[in-house]
């Protein structure tokens, strides 16, 4: 299968006593036969998009699995970015496709099931950082995954967690300093929050850069309707686009951070 290439497959997962088929985009990267590590992909209030794709296709290209999970379209959803906003209970039921995502990986020929990771982006980021951070810091529990990346994640929903946290893999935070969706302040607060582990998080903040910095060809504007959850009540607005400078700079940073965290 060449690194560009992609097989569709599915992710069961539990919910309310049913399972959830999810769909996902599965990259292998080409000409390799010993097991690789592997990386899944939880996309943002927009359900996954140009931008998860274009990541795995990188991912696969430097000798990582990637897998893009669709989390919205068996729950019937499509676009949760208005008024409506994800509620942190629906962040916390949507946390559990991380949980399925790292098993079903770990069961998948030619992947090596003691070197995962997983990104999330935005809303998708928040609910990483749900799995990602630990309330009980006297007794994390080891974590089935090696790595985590959450880009400009959605800080508000880690406030349910409480005031002591804990983290137990490493993990990179990139964010754009210009964001007012998910804003810097935001997520330093809840790092200023870690009580052990603070060293395993590799914080990058890229100068010139709001939401979605690396939705290539995408120039800046203001999304009026959004929810916010930085704002007063969650509502509303905020601004969305691409700055190329940052993107470029987010996949040097990525990359060295996944070769060191999943060398064999």
């Amino acid at each position: 299968m060449p690194a560009s290439a992609q097989q569709n497959v599915r992710v069961p997962v539990e919910q309310g006593g049913r399972t959830l088929q999810l769909a996902a985009q599965f990259f292998r990267p080409a000409n390799v036969t010993a097991p690789v590590p592997a990386v899944a992909l939880f996309h943002g209030c927009g359900g996954p998009g140009q931008n998860t794709a274009r990541m795995a296709g990188l991912l696969a290209s430097w000798g990582y699995a990637a897998l893009v999970v669709d989390s919205f379209s068996a729950r019937g959803l499509k676009d949760v970015c208005g008024r409506n906003w994800p509620t942190p209970a629906a962040a916390e039921v949507r946390a559990a496709d991380i949980d399925a995502t790292l098993a079903w990986l770990a069961k998948q020929p030619g992947i090596d099931p003691r070197r995962l990771a997983y990104m999330g982006y935005s809303y998708g980021g928040g609910v990483a950082m749900l799995r990602a951070l630990s309330a009980t810091p006297e007794s994390t529990a080891p974590s089935a995954a090696r790595a985590v990346v959450l880009l400009y994640p959605d800080c508000a929903l880690a406030d349910a967690l409480g005031p002591r946290l804990a983290v137990s893999q490493p993990i990179l935070l990139a964010m754009g300093a210009l964001d007012d969706w998910t804003p810097v302040a935001q997520c330093r607060a809840v790092m200023d929050r870690v009580v052990r582990g603070r060293d395993l998080v590799e914080t990058k903040i890229y100068e010139g850069a709001h939401h979605s910095f690396d939705a290539l060809g995408l120039p800046v504007r203001y999304l009026s309707g959004v929810g916010n959850r930085s704002k007063p009540g969650g509502c509303c607005g905020a601004h969305y686009g691409a700055y190329e400078p940052a993107w470029k700079q987010f996949v040097v940073d990525v990359k060295s951070f996944l070769d060191k965290a999943l060398k064999p």
